[in-house]
């Protein structure tokens, strides 16, 4: 998938008014992704979605702090500006769309790393 491919399914999931709105998102939401990966799997991700997104999740400051959907969808919501429900809306759009651009055992490995709840916020049914 290229980056307008990625940015364009966004951008229709999220209803948004425009590329840039989308790639704002899209943004803010890897980055704070890549804020709760270890062990190098934010760059295995990354390796997996087009160059121009990848430096949300290279540049995260990788602490790996394990929260919640709720939590996470806080953050989103702080970072964009945005209410938490609005944010939910916004990860969503977000990471369903990294669930169709990398592999199923990447996304495996992505999931594995996060509290339950977040298969959701990737299209997936939640296993726990």
């Amino acid at each position: 998938m290229k980056a307008h491919e990625f940015h364009a399914r966004v951008r229709e999931r999220g209803n948004y008014a425009d590329a840039q709105e989308a790639q704002r998102v899209t943004t803010a939401v890897l980055g704070l992704l890549g804020q709760r990966l270890a062990g190098g799997e934010s760059k295995d991700l990354a390796a997996q979605l087009p160059s121009e997104l990848q430096a949300p999740l290279l540049e995260a400051d990788a602490s790996a702090e394990s929260i919640g959907v709720q939590e996470f969808c806080s953050r989103v919501a702080r970072e964009l500006g945005s209410s938490e429900q609005t944010a939910l809306w916004d990860a969503s759009a977000v990471l369903t769309t990294v669930a169709e651009a990398v592999t199923g055992g990447q996304l495996n490995q992505v999931l594995t790393q996060l509290q339950p709840g977040y298969a959701q916020l990737f299209g997936k049914p939640d296993l726990a």
